[in-house]
């Protein structure tokens, strides 16, 4: 994965609450190895049965082209733990959700993908709407994980965020649970060593069952 340090971008507003992952990513998507995961991102949202494009669907709207943060509701990702779903967005250009709560497990797919998901109160969510709408300052606002910390356009502080240290070291160095794992490469073989001398019966038991 690619290290999250700090975002600049347009906001994408989906205010709906209860967006569940068959609405982020249909399941039609998910049998062909080759499908296109951003053309399907809502596409059910984005587009009629006939094909038609809903130019009303923030999605569809030239003025959120390029955003790379996506500004939602309550439980957003909610039921099934595709993790298509994170793949969609990531697809379409998202790196940062921000909402109310996240689904559990979406949740944990987005950080382990290297998405950001940010959970705020309404009040900070709120502030971010204002900004967003403010026209002289092209709906851009920065997200910096170092500080944890969202920032206008002139650098100014708009709220501050919070997130778990572990997942926030994952995310700034660009680790997956496997890249964690292996910082510890040398811990690991230390105890190796020490087991094989301490206790060779244990791998040679082990020897024997590979």
């Amino acid at each position: 994965m690619k290290p999250f340090t700090t975002l600049n971008s347009i906001v994408t507003p989906l205010f709906e609450n209860d967006i569940n992952t068959d609405q982020i990513i249909p399941s039609q998507y998910l049998r062909d190895v080759n499908a296109d995961l951003g053309f399907g991102l809502f596409s059910f949202l984005r587009r009629s049965p006939n094909g038609e494009v809903n130019l009303e669907c923030p999605f569809e709207d030239f003025r959120y082209r390029g955003s790379e943060i996506l500004l939602v509701g309550e439980n957003f990702g909610c039921g099934s733990s595709r993790e298509h779903a994170v793949w969609a967005l990531q697809e379409f250009g998202f790196k940062c959700l921000i909402g109310l709560s996240f689904a559990e497990l979406f949740r944990e797919n987005c950080l382990k993908n290297g998405i950001l998901p940010i959970v705020l109160n309404a009040e900070s969510i709120a502030l971010i709407v204002n900004h967003t709408r403010d026209d002289s300052n092209l709906n851009k606002i920065m997200i910096d994980l170092e500080k944890c910390e969202i920032l206008n356009a002139n650098r100014k502080l708009i709220t501050e965020f919070s997130i778990n240290e572990r997942e926030r070291h994952m995310l700034l160095n660009g680790l997956d649970d496997i890249g964690l794992t292996l910082q510890s490469i040398n811990k690991i073989t230390e105890w190796e060593i020490y087991i094989a001398k301490s206790k060779p019966w244990l791998t040679q038991s082990i020897s024997l069952l590979s």
